[in-house]
Parts: structure tokens; C-alpha cells; sequence
């Protein structure tokens, strides 16, 4: 029984439906089908703005090598993504990206665009001539360097070129290598970083010395041109600014204290002395003496007269003298003492480095006073003389004031072009401090406004107007055939009605009775059609003249 009551009604729907298309007309239903096929895609471009994943950088600089290994590997896994400024810069989904960095960097990507040591993982080594894998042993340290350099604070790109001469035969002498490097910075290199690249990169090659690295920027402003004193020179000026600057740390810090943040303007000078100096003296002590040694000698002789005479007989052998006479002897006895001495010798060897200080000269520049008045205005007040000697005195402290070296410190008070500001903290506060976003998600939720913004402006502008229109167009075709139709014969009332329980009813009572209302109810549905017309009047003209070209009957 349901199966059979639900098939009637469901062509008795169908059939309504249909009545209702055809009623329409043409041109109607030609724009009711466009305003449905544009609301559909208005809100299908809705829906997928919205559920699109919010894109962010996944890299970027990137070389043509490294964009396309990781394009490869993003397909192989199914991540969608975007290539922007030409396949250097990577776009994917907001909430993997930390994850696919740490991927990739498994994977070894991106590169960096060079060559590294990873020429030799798939270089076949058996058949490979030493030409050929030296050459690819400078490959791999030009790109391994570059890599390195590129690390560095502010240096985008690094490119580095290798001259390693070999030694030529029968001689004794070996050409020294050098290196030249093109870095593309943002902003500029400090002194400090320049002589660290050089020093890096004649630390990693053999015999190399930092002298002989030659560095130029994009622009191609030479900034170490390898100079043999260029070195030396830079360590100087790096040493003074380094000195310099630290001087002037200590003194501005201890002066704002006293005068208050940004109040005071520091101004400092260092005279250095960059010659070498050595120095050798000997000293000799006279009263420090030590016995070295002690030589003692001593003589005696003795010696004696004859009186007799001096014959030829005295003078033979065997001969028997007769001393009969006096005789004279002579006795003598020397002695010598020689002592030897260490006197004691001081040698002294004075080497004085280069970077001596020679004079320290400061300039202060201190801000007045400031007080509020009876209008809560700020007023200038100088300082005293006391205070500003007070100041002198801090900063003679902090500097190391050195009157023998000839150290000069001014401090002087005068008034700053711009008074004093108070800056106001920039903290989040409201909501956006409670909830903290981002620009990101501020951005995201006012996309997200706009775009039920836009829904709501379709909504209420173009569906709500094309509805009623056609709701009135029926209501307006229904009244007109009521209006049109002839008017239906009232029917007797029945022998046992109501009218006849009356007495004193008659028939043309009844009949009166019933004009009286077919009168009202005409004159409503004129009154109806009057205001249909009047709120409709273009329909209204074309019904008019429907029924003047209808044919008289």
C-alpha cells in the first residue's frame, strides 16, 4: 500500500515541477540556470580558498640543481607545492614545512649549488687518470669553501677559485698558491669578517697564506687585494676600532647613569704606536764580585864570591881548591799571588710590540637638566661646574688617565636639539597580546572575512531580488486568471441548510445575500490586482496588452 500511494504523488510532484519550469519561460529559466551556475562556482572558489593550506617559504636562493632535486622529491611524496621568482624560492603547506627541512637536510639538500666532496661517492676510481680526479679534488675543495663562506653572516653566495701550481722539475723553488673569492653580501662586510674569510680559506689549503686570498664583492669592489702589508695593516685598524670602542662603551655607560639614557654623546680618539722597538743592554755590577781562581808563585836563590885567583888549574876537574881565604854569599827570595775575578754582567733584551697607546683623547657632550613647571612644562636647567668636574673625574677613571702621555678629557654641557622623548614600550596588548598571533593568521582570518563578506553581499543582492521577483510573477499570474475566470453559479442551498431552518427566508434573499459577498470578494481581488499593479507595473503593461490582442469573441 505505501509503494502505491508514493508513486502518484511523486508524478504528481514531477508533474508540478515540470508545469512550473514551463510556466517560467525561456528567458527566466535561462537566468535562473546562470545564477545558479554562478553561485556555484562564487562559492565552490569560496570553499576552496578556504580549505587551500596556508603556502609559506621553504627555501629560497636557490640554484636550478637544488630546485629541481627537490621538486623530485616533493612529488615522490605527494606534498603540493609553488615555485615563485623563477624556481628560486619554494612554496609548501605552512604546517610541513619544518618537517620537510629536516628531510631534506637527511637527504643532503639543498646543496648550495656548488660541488662538494660528493663527487667522489659515484666517480669510478679504477678508471679515472690522476688528471682527472686532481681535477676533481680542487672541484671539491672550491665547493666545500664556497659552502663554508656562505655560512657566514650576510653572504648570500660565495664563489671561490683555486690556483694550486705544481711544482715544476730540476727545481728548487715551489710557486706559492693563491685564491680569489666573488661573495655576494647584503649590506656590507665588516674588516673583522673579511680577514676571518681569508684566514679560513688559507687555513684549508696547503700552503696558502692569507696574504695571497683576493676577495671581491658583487659589485666588484675589491675588498682584500692581497697585499703582503694589507694584513698587518688590518689587524692595526682593527685593534685601535676594537680599543676605541670599548673606551667608549665604559664611558657612555658610566655617564648615562648620571645623566640619563641618551643624554650624553661620547667622542673618543686613540693614538697608537704601531713600530716595533727591540733593545739590548749589559749592565756590569762592580760590587758583585766572586773569586774565580788563585795563582801563588814564589823564588829563592843563593849566591857566592871566591878571593883566590882564577888559573887553569882552578878550572880542571878533580881539582882540590884550597879556600883558604874569606868568602861571600848572597841569599834572594820572590813571591807572586795572581786572583781572578767573575765580575757580575746583566744583559737585558727589551722587545716593545707594535700597538702601543700613545695619547687618549675624549670629547663628552652632555645633555642639561630638565624639570617640569607650574604648567607641567619641561624646563631647561644647565649643569654645574662641579657636576661636569664630577663627570670629568668618571671618566678620567674609566679611561685610564695618563697625564705623562699627554690624555686630554673635555666635558662640556650644552643643550640637545631634541628634548627629551619618552618612548612608549611596544607590547602587545588586547587580545592580539593574550592570543598572540601572527601576521600570518591575522591575514588567513581577514581573507576569511572578506570572503563571507562577499557570500552575504551575493546572498542579499543578487538571490533574495531574483526570488521574490519570480514569487510575485506567480502570485501575479494566479490573480489575473482569478480575475479572468467567469463567475461560478452558487449552488442552492440545500433543503436542510441553514436557510431554510430560518423563517421567513425566501429565494431572492438568498440570492441577495450571495451577490452582496461575490461583491466583496470582487472588490478585494480588484484591490489586490490594484496594488500588484502598482508594484509591479511592467508586468501589469504586458497583461494589458495581452488582452487587447486577444481576438473579441
Amino acid at each position: 500500500m505505501p509503494t502505491r500511494l508514493l508513486v502518484p504523488n511523486l508524478g504528481l510532484v514531477l508533474q508540478s515541477l515540470v508545469d512550473f519550469l514551463k510556466g517560467l519561460g525561456a528567458a527566466r529559466l535561462m537566468a535562473m540556470i546562470a545564477v545558479t551556475a554562478a553561485l556555484i562556482g562564487f562559492f565552490a572558489f569560496v570553499i576552496m580558498r578556504v580549505t587551500t593550506p596556508q603556502m609559506t617559504t621553504l627555501f629560497t636562493d636557490l640554484s636550478l640543481e637544488d630546485s629541481s632535486s627537490i621538486i623530485k622529491d616533493l612529488e615522490r611524496q605527494g606534498i603540493p607545492y609553488e615555485l615563485r621568482n623563477e624556481g628560486s624560492v619554494i612554496m609548501v603547506p605552512k604546517d610541513k614545512v619544518t618537517r620537510l627541512r629536516m628531510k631534506l637536510a637527511e637527504g643532503g639538500l639543498p646543496k648550495g649549488g656548488g660541488v662538494g666532496y660528493e663527487i667522489f661517492d659515484k666517480s669510478d676510481a679504477l678508471g679515472t687518470t690522476s688528471f682527472v680526479q686532481n681535477i676533481n679534488h680542487l672541484r671539491a675543495l672550491e665547493g666545500e669553501l664556497a659552502r663554508t663562506i656562505r655560512s657566514i653572516d650576510r653572504i648570500q653566495a660565495a664563489r671561490v677559485h683555486l690556483v694550486l701550481p705544481e711544482r715544476p722539475l730540476f727545481s728548487r723553488e715551489t710557486p706559492e698558491p693563491s685564491a680569489s673569492i666573488v661573495v655576494r653580501v647584503r649590506g656590507s662586510l665588516d674588516p673583522a669578517q673579511i680577514r676571518a674569510i681569508r684566514h679560513l680559506v688559507a687555513s684549508s689549503v696547503n700552503g696558502l697564506k692569507p696574504q695571497r686570498v683576493s676577495i671581491v664583492d658583487e659589485n666588484g669592489q675589491l675588498l682584500a687585494d692581497g697585499a703582503a702589508t694589507d694584513i698587518d695593516q688590518a689587524v692595526g685598524d682593527e685593534r685601535r676600532a676594537t680599543f676605541e670602542k670599548r673606551l667608549r662603551k665604559q664611558v657612555e655607560d658610566i655617564v648615562s647613569s648620571v645623566v640619563g639614557a641618551g643624554r650624553a654623546r661620547v667622542e673618543l680618539s686613540a693614538d697608537f704606536d704601531y713600530n716595533k722597538i727591540t733593545q739590548t743592554s749589559d749592565k756590569f755590577d762592580p760590587e758583585g764580585r766572586v773569586l774565580r781562581s788563585t795563582q801563588t808563585r814564589e823564588e829563592s836563590s843563593n849566591s857566592g864570591a871566591d878571593s883566590g885567583q882564577v888559573t887553569v888549574n882552578n878550572e880542571l876537574p878533580g881539582n882540590q881548591q884550597n879556600n883558604n881565604g874569606p868568602q861571600t854569599r848572597d841569599q834572594s827570595k820572590k813571591t807572586e799571588e795572581t786572583n781572578n775575578y767573575e765580575i757580575s754582567r746583566t744583559t737585558k733584551t727589551e722587545v716593545t710590540e707594535a700597538g702601543r697607546v700613545n695619547r687618549i683623547s675624549v670629547a663628552v657632550l652632555v645633555d642639561g637638566a630638565y624639570s617640569k613647571n607650574d604648567k607641567g612644562e619641561l624646563v631647561y636647567k644647565e649643569r654645574t661646574k662641579d657636576e661636569l668636574d664630577r663627570i670629568a673625574a668618571l671618566v678620567r677613571s674609566a679611561i685610564g688617565f695618563d697625564q705623562k702621555r699627554g690624555d686630554q678629557v673635555e666635558v662640556v654641557n650644552l643643550k640637545f636639539a631634541e628634548g627629551p622623548q619618552v618612548q612608549p614600550i611596544n607590547e602587545p596588548a588586547g587580545i592580539l597580546g593574550m592570543l598572540q598571533f601572527t601576521k600570518d593568521d591575522i591575514m588567513y582570518v581577514i581573507e576569511l572575512g572578506v570572503m563571507m563578506l562577499l557570500g552575504l553581499v551575493v546572498l542579499f543582492m543578487v538571490v533574495r531580488p531574483l526570488v521574490k521577483k519570480i514569487l510575485a510573477s506567480e502570485e501575479l499570474a494566479a490573480l489575473t486568471n482569478a480575475v479572468t475566470a467567469p463567475p461560478e453559479e452558487t449552488p442552492p442551498p440545500a433543503a436542510g441548510g441553514p436557510a431554510a431552518l430560518l423563517p421567513g427566508t425566501n429565494t431572492t434573499a438568498h440570492l441577495i445575500d450571495v451577490a452582496q459577498v461575490q461583491g466583496q470578494v470582487h472588490a478585494q481581488s480588484v484591490h489586490r490586482v490594484g496594488e500588484l499593479a502598482e508594484r509591479n507595473p511592467n508586468e501589469t503593461v504586458a497583461i494589458v496588452r495581452q488582452w487587447l490582442s486577444e481576438p473579441a469573441e
